[in-house]
């Protein structure tokens, strides 16, 4: 595994995270990723931390606290002081309408913080981050929140999801924000320009969509049939047109590097993003030990510039992720 320096903090993160959304099931935050076994997803989980990966993203809106279980499970008899959780706040489905709900009021937060505590079974939480703004609140409200749950001692450091530079540095009158959850990936780099800022500024990232949805795992070659409430149709574009060609032929480039170092497509992508200075670690879905493996044996190489630059200037060429 390889780990970073966390921003400006004296942490050491692994390069890539274990990302948790899709282990929320069939009513995670109103749609699913398809079929998900939780004792496989507590495996995967197990296999990622033994493979030297230090981090756990999760929020409460993946299965309705679903997947803040399933971490809570998954960790107990890990030392808790090596193992870094970062959850959200702010984000759930109304039980009325079925619609996402933003409310990131200061009442709500001291709220959902100790129902995400009791779910994951622990006394204080490493990342506490805003998942999406709420324009019904003011940054300085949830701030006044944050610094409070500091101060507390019930979280560590305070991160932002979703947000524009703008916002961050409004939020940054109020208190620190230690770490942004921007999306980044070979098929999304629109934010890259906000992590470079960030990177600046101290700012810690962790990036989510590494994989784009699992794209870029190399494994779906023809336009699949997802369920119509799935999240790789109703969240990513990816698996349409055009996107979904132009995507398949850049695979057509990722195979010619994989094969190069007899390793799998999967691992060209992950190496990819994690080589990249402004990104600290990378969010990555799991759903059974055999994928947290292949995730973690990507570390035993890298990429060189030449095939970076390659990569680079196909997805230049297509005009993909911009």
């Amino acid at each position: 595994m390889r780990y970073k320096k966390f921003g400006s903090s004296n942490l050491e993160i692994s390069s890539v995270a274990v990302g948790t959304w899709a282990m929320g099931g069939e009513n995670s935050a109103g749609g699913s990723f398809g079929e998900v076994d939780r004792n496989e997803s507590i495996a995967a989980i197990k296999t990622m931390l033994d493979g030297g990966v230090n981090i756990i993203d999760t929020a409460p809106i993946y299965g309705e606290g679903t997947a803040e279980e399933i971490v809570g499970e998954a960790i107990k008899g890990y030392d808790r002081s090596k193992i870094f959780i970062a959850t959200k706040f702010g984000s759930y489905i109304s039980h009325f309408d079925g619609k996402p709900v933003r409310n990131n009021k200061y009442d709500a937060i001291l709220k959902e913080v100790e129902e995400s505590l009791q779910r994951l079974g622990t006394d204080y939480i490493d990342f506490y981050l805003m998942h999406w703004p709420d324009v019904n609140t003011p940054i300085e409200e949830t701030m006044a929140a944050l610094n409070y749950l500091k101060k507390s001692g019930k979280i560590r450091y305070i991160g932002l999801c979703n947000s524009s530079k703008e916002l961050i540095e409004e939020a940054l009158k109020f208190g620190e924000v230690n770490v942004i959850q921007p999306p980044f990936s070979m098929v999304n780099h629109s934010q890259k320009e906000l992590m470079e800022w960030a990177e600046a500024n101290g700012i810690a990232t962790m990036t989510s969509g590494s994989l784009g949805a699992g794209i870029l795992t190399g494994t779906i070659r023809e336009l699949p049939k997802f369920d119509e409430k799935d999240f790789r149709l109703t969240f990513y574009p990816f698996f349409k047109e055009p996107e979904f060609s132009k995507i398949m032929e850049l695979l057509l480039t990722l195979d010619k590097v994989a094969k190069k170092y007899d390793k799998p497509v999967a691992q060209v992508a992950i190496n990819w993003s994690t080589q990249k200075s402004f990104v600290n670690t990378a969010l990555l879905g799991v759903r059974n030990p055999n994928e947290a493996k292949i995730n973690c044996e990507t570390f035993e190489w890298q990429l060189n510039e030449d095939d970076i630059k390659c990569i680079d200037d196909e997805i230049l060429r297509l005009e993909i992720g911009n």
